[in-house]
């Protein structure tokens, strides 16, 4: 029975990384979740006193107030490691 040939080509590999593990900001996690809570209070005052001083002169503004402030909290979620 024939011999096989034998591999000319060098078996690939990778190139090494770094191990090291990145980590998130110290301001990251606090403000995440700040953002998160003050958003859904800034859209809970609106709904239970709309006539408040402050209040009702930005109507249903408040609600996108309220959610891009939720939208910010998840946006910087993603950066969470």
């Amino acid at each position: 029975m024939p011999k096989s040939k034998s591999r000319k080509k060098a078996v690939y590999t990778p190139p090494q990384t770094s191990q090291q593990v990145k980590m998130s900001p110290r301001w990251l996690a606090p403000v995440m979740v700040a953002s998160w809570i003050i958003g859904v209070l800034w859209i809970a005052v609106y709904y239970v006193a709309p006539r408040a001083p402050g209040i009702i002169t930005l109507q249903n503004w408040n609600l996108l107030i309220g959610f891009v402030f939720i939208i910010f909290g998840v946006v910087l979620s993603t950066r969470w490691r």
